[in-house]
């Protein structure tokens, strides 16, 4: 049964990465727009970097992980919009009267949203690298941001899944996943919590899970191997998967129940 439930997984997430290959104007925008962030907030914003708060941080590797972050969010959506298209021409029903686990009807398109989003997120610090992006963790500290980047983009990849099937309408599918753009605002986007002066903007950036997001991917690449900087980030993934993986689970079993 574990082999079976591998196997289908595998086969329905090739077949949703070839559907995201036909159609590469699905997710170029995205990354194209994740790569303006990079640059236009680098080269206008840069100059805060001199602040005592930062203490002589690249102001580059305090800003990636919002480019970074911000593709997750938007490359997360893929694999609801993937859900809803076969929902619309009728190939999920059609998947239902197959001996296909269930469970991996709706992982499938998930994988292939964090297949992408790990793409994404290669091509985008390459980018980085170019414009002179230095890690002080080095290579095991790039391989970290894109295990929290996917991490993070499975999170949202879930809940766009659970959204879809739970709307069935391709709309409704992208603007739930669009309300979580200020998310990445209404955090330490652009300056340390220091130096952030509103209150009510400091609580929303502590309870904001984004912020921890970032604050690991800073660790990493300013800071270096700081357990506990680098751990808030994870536990703030696992607890975002375990709620909308299980969210998208039961809005998949309502609506295989619905037939």
């Amino acid at each position: 049964m574990g082999n079976g439930l591998v196997k289908d997984i595998w086969v329905l997430s090739k077949r949703s990465v070839l559907t995201t290959l036909r159609s590469p104007f699905s997710f170029i925008p995205n990354l194209l727009i994740s790569t303006f962030f990079l640059l236009v907030y680098d080269s206008g914003l840069s100059g805060i970097s001199q602040l005592p708060a930062f203490d002589g941080a690249n102001y580059l590797a305090f800003i990636l992980p919002v480019s970074v972050v911000s593709a997750a969010i938007g490359g997360a959506g893929g694999a609801g919009q993937g859900i809803v298209k076969d929902i619309e021409n009728g190939f999920f029903s059609r998947l239902l009267l197959t001996p296909a686990s269930r469970l991996s009807i709706v992982l499938g398109p998930i994988i292939a949203g964090m297949l992408q989003l790990f793409v994404q997120t290669i091509l985008i610090l390459i980018v980085a690298f170019l414009m002179g992006l230095e890690v002080a963790t080095g290579f095991l500290g790039v391989l970290v941001v894109l295990l929290l980047a996917v991490g993070w983009g499975l999170a949202f990849a879930g809940y766009s899944a659970g959204i879809a099937l739970k709307t069935k309408n391709a709309q409704a599918a992208q603007a739930g996943t669009l309300i979580f753009f200020p998310l990445i605002f209404l955090s330490t986007t652009f300056v340390p919590y220091e130096l952030i002066e509103s209150s009510w903007l400091k609580v929303a950036a502590t309870i904001n899970p984004t912020t921890y997001i970032f604050e690991s991917m800073r660790t990493v690449l300013i800071d270096g191997w700081k357990f506990w900087g680098i751990a808030k980030g994870i536990i703030a993934i696992m607890i975002a998967c375990a709620i909308t993986i299980t969210f998208a689970a039961l809005s998949a079993k309502k609506a295989v129940s619905r037939g």
